[in-house]
């Protein structure tokens, strides 16, 4: 309807594929289910805007399956540039590793090499109309974005439009020199701050393919617990996570929600084996046993808290290495950024404890000797209520 009043305008309708049916079906398979049996119903200046994961802009998703499964269809990529589920204008999370986990990602659809990238810019299968999209992070802060480094990924969103052939690091680096100094004893220690911290941060949220187990509303802050019974299933944590005495994940092989048929040959197959699934989204794909040997050894029980504790030590490191670059730039930004850190250092530990203590009435499993022991009282943190206003 809208495409065909537009079209003597040279109008474009961009039509989001965010889909959200109070169905019985598995979240993540929503999308494509809705999708998938409209292709070729579409006029020709319609273009789909695709999620980058199924779920909703996680720390990791798996890429979303509907990318490549629209043969006569455009289809565009959506991403999250403001950091709903990754610390907001609170934790510096730089996400060009995440928008290149995405774009670089290998859908089989027309053979190998059928990389997201290739669908969306048209390279792959002749496109009558190619795009990409983000939902912003710019606000009223003087600085723009609330934290002076989350103006690097409204940067970063944009190189990659124009050529997502460029690489997370040579990104970072022209955002530092034009941003900081182009003094090496600060690129060289910032850059690498930058380009682990998206990792850092899904260790200390949401390692090895857990989603979605943020409070609800406002999403900040961590609640496995979540559990908000009358609502739609699909709107707590519990849902997601799948925790019990077995072990934990949400299972999408073809004896779960078979959310892996989406995927085209090969990784169908891949996904639906928890030996050939990759190990950081292993509780994407498997409801997997506590005592499950990863491939390093350890039980996955251990391996999720050995995951957790390494996310708060990297934060810990940024702050140390962040600390030594006082000389190089104002003190206004060093003391911001500083500032910064230390709630995201705090954030992390109240992640890593929430998860751990929360994870552990279940597995049943003493947390390794090693690791730093909880700082909180899981009684104590179920009662934390922030009130950030809604989000809709």
């Amino acid at each position: 309807m809208m495409a065909d009043v537009l079209k003597p305008y040279g109008g474009i309708v961009m039509w989001r594929a965010f889909v959200y049916s109070p169905s019985k079906d598995d979240r993540a398979k929503q999308a494509h289910l809705e999708f998938v049996p409209l292709d070729g119903k579409f006029r020709d200046n319609v273009i789909i805007q695709i999620k980058n994961g199924p779920i909703d802009f996680q720390p990791r998703e798996a890429f979303n399956p509907l990318f490549g499964a629209l043969r006569k269809t455009s289809e565009m990529v959506e991403f999250q540039i403001t950091q709903e589920y990754l610390g907001q204008a609170n934790h510096l999370v730089y996400l060009a590793p995440l928008f290149k986990e995405t774009l670089d990602s290998d859908t089989f659809s027309d053979g190998k090499g059928s990389t997201i990238a290739k669908i969306t810019d048209g390279t792959l299968r002749p496109a009558k109309l190619t795009a990409i999209s983000a939902v912003a992070n710019i606000g009223e802060d003087k600085n723009w974005t609330g934290h002076h480094f989350a103006q690097a990924n409204w940067y970063a969103f944009g190189r990659l439009a124009w050529n997502h052939n460029l690489s997370s690091e040579q990104i970072a680096d022209e955002w530092i020199k034009m941003t900081f100094t182009d003094d090496k004893n600060f690129i060289n220690p910032v850059k690498e701050i930058m380009l682990t911290s998206r990792e850092t941060a899904v260790d200390y949220m949401m390692p090895l393919g857990l989603h979605h187990i943020f409070a609800g509303g406002h999403h900040y802050g961590p609640e496995p617990w979540g559990d908000y019974k009358g609502g739609r299933p699909d709107w707590s944590p519990v849902y997601y996570h799948q925790a019990n005495a077995e072990g934990i994940g949400f299972d999408r092989t073809k004896t779960g929600s078979n959310a892996v048929s989406q995927y085209f040959p090969p990784l169908n197959e891949i996904y639906n084996n928890i030996k050939t699934t990759p190990e950081n989204l292993i509780l994407w794909f498997h409801h997997v046993p506590w005592d499950y040997k990863m491939k390093d050894g350890k039980t996955l029980w251990d391996e999720l808290c050995y995951k957790y504790d390494l996310g708060v030590h990297k934060v810990r490191d940024y702050q140390k290495t962040w600390d030594k670059m006082q000389a190089y730039i104002d003190q206004q930004r060093f003391s911001e950024v500083q500032d910064k850190l230390k709630i995201q250092a705090k954030d992390a530990v109240w992640w890593k404890d929430a998860c751990l203590l929360y994870f552990q009435t279940f597995s049943k499993r003493p947390i390794p000797s090693d690791i730093e022991k909880p700082v909180h009282e899981l009684e104590d943190l179920k009662k934390i209520k922030l009130n950030m206003g809604h989000h809709n």
